[in-house]
């Protein structure tokens, strides 16, 4: 995928934290950081639309005898089998 190239303005505080990260070897440019956290919204903002998704499927069919955290694990264990967890 072609790149295309962005110019982004941070405060300093922002622009140490990066370099400390950088500087850690979590990272080799803030090029990197940046695509990584962007990586990592996209990733989250898919589990919770696929949330909501059955949230609202489960809402119309009506009550169920599950707990949150018993329907929280359901969810995420059929993302993982889907490749998208």
């Amino acid at each position: 995928m072609p790149m295309v190239k962005k110019t982004y303005s941070i405060t300093e505080t922002l622009d140490q934290y990066v370099g400390q990260r950088i500087k850690s070897g979590e990272y080799a440019t803030d090029s990197e950081y940046v695509r990584d956290l962007i990586r990592r919204d996209q990733e989250e903002n898919r589990e919770i639309a696929y949330i909501r998704s059955k949230l609202l499927k489960a809402e119309q069919s009506g009550f169920i005898n599950q707990s949150k955290e018993e329907m929280l694990e359901e969810f995420k264990a059929e993302m993982r089998v889907n490749g998208e967890l």
